[in-house]
């Protein structure tokens, strides 16, 4: 079990410390205190502090002069600046320096608790942005606690060879678990065959996935192996299931109920080994009740169920993945690794990434390709991350006027491209035409 966080408070009155380090002690914070930047500083040197809450008016060194120090030389402690005599000049001088939070004396107890509560989640982030050692687990970047329960169940999976069905939003990384489980299996030296379901013609079902002899139709000169063949016994990967067409449904259940297939154009049945997997970003049990997916089939895929968490529910994860996507690409493109200034990591953690690590990652790569200096600021982001007085100030718009502007603004994300920006609005490409040809008639 982890300590709680460990405290240490500056002021220059006794009977402030005292209530500071009661106060915090009731929240089960561990707590030290000192009455000068001198007494501070030896008890920095001998023990490991998260949190400096610092008076700025002290005898001799102030304030400043310790929060420069802590940040000059301790990279893993935030710093809290408090102060009896505010000043503009002293709230932007302590920002500027560094000061996570800064706080006006008299304040209350409930302020005093949330001045600290945030000081140290920007504390977390700018370890978790600067760390140069990123926890990885079989492709995935990241050591939160969802993300810690997929790597319980990927294990799991491996070690069995029932039939997987993966979940989760677009762009979280269906594919990659699906391939963990794979690598992490016995079947690990054998092939993985990922399908996309809803990219098959319904004329090529059969042959794509089952293959076809020589002759069998016009064209067939010569026999061809479908995707289960060519799995053998190793794993196949149904990607978006919920695209697959009834008839494909009913071909797949067939190969699930008999654990065989037939050729296009032969008679005899061809033993299937390999393990099957599949993902959706779909809720199938709703498709089911609908009448638009089998229920039979859902029940023989769904034996073993994986849901992977949106990238918004991933907490400091994010911060990880910003830092992984600015290094790697910035190795590729050969340039020097620009970084992110505080203000823009805070905008890029609290927005919701609907389109999710997919993303993430697009956006870092525009940032890194602009990137004119070595700080990406928030004007550097794309506009729809950006706060607007132009989006806020109508609130006489309707709906359909606000929903052409977010498909702009993710558009523009992802330098116009549509497969990119209808992934991330949760739509297929038709759909997403057809809106922009509304949003062109109406404007015509």
């Amino acid at each position: 079990m982890s300590q709680s966080p460990y405290i240490l408070v500056v002021d220059d009155s006794p009977d402030t410390l005292e209530i500071l380090r009661r106060n915090l002690l009731a929240k089960d914070y561990q707590v030290c205190t000192a009455g000068s930047v001198a007494q501070a500083l030896l008890l920095l040197e001998r023990q490991p502090i998260d949190l400096v809450i610092t008076d700025v008016k002290m005898p001799g060194q102030d304030g400043f002069d310790l929060l420069r120090h802590v940040r000059e030389n301790y990279h893993d402690t935030g710093v809290l600046i408090i102060t009896g005599f505010p000043q503009v000049e002293d709230a932007v001088r302590a920002m500027k320096a560094g000061a996570e939070e800064y706080l006006v004396k008299p304040f209350t107890d409930d302020e005093l608790h949330r001045a600290v509560h945030q000081a140290m989640a920007k504390q977390r982030v700018r370890k978790k942005a600067d760390w140069r050692d990123i926890p990885t687990h079989r492709g995935f970047i990241g050591d939160s606690k969802p993300m810690k329960a997929v790597y319980r169940a990927i294990t799991k999976a491996a070690a069995t060879s029932a039939t997987v069905l993966i979940q989760g939003e677009s762009g979280t990384g269906k594919e990659i678990v699906a391939r963990a489980i794979h690598y992490s299996s016995p079947r690990a030296s054998a092939p993985f065959v990922p399908v996309n379901c809803g990219g098959i013609p319904e004329q090529l079902i059969e042959s794509e996935l089952f293959g076809h002899v020589k002759g069998a139709f016009t064209g067939a000169v010569a026999a061809r192996a479908g995707f289960f063949q060519t799995a053998g016994p190793g794993t196949i990967f149904l990607d978006e299931i919920s695209e697959a067409s009834l008839a494909m449904q009913v071909k797949l259940l067939r190969v699930l109920e008999d654990k065989e297939v037939y050729m296009v154009g032969s008679s005899r049945a061809r033993t299937v080994e390999a393990r099957i997997t599949a993902a959706t970003n779909k809720d199938l049990f709703s498709l089911v009740k609908k009448g638009l997916f089998r229920e039979d089939l859902f029940y023989r895929l769904n034996v073993i169920t994986i849901e992977i968490p949106p990238l918004r529910e991933r907490g400091d994860d994010i911060v990880l993945l910003i830092n992984h996507f600015i290094k790697t690409l910035s190795e590729k493109s050969d340039q020097n690794t620009p970084r992110l200034s505080d203000q823009a990591l805070g905008v890029l953690t609290a927005y919701p990434w609907p389109g999710n690590i997919r993303e993430l990652q697009n956006v870092v790569q525009r940032l890194v390709a602009m990137a004119e200096g070595d700080i990406i600021d928030v004007p550097d982001l794309p506009s729809l991350m950006r706060f607007s007085a132009l989006r806020t100030s109508d609130p006489t718009r309707t709906l359909a006027e606000v929903e052409a502007r977010y498909i702009q603004d993710v558009l523009a994300s992802v330098r116009h491209n549509k497969t990119q920006a209808a992934r991330i609005l949760g739509i297929d490409r038709k759909t997403l035409r057809e809106k922009l040809k509304k949003t062109k008639d109406s404007s015509a």
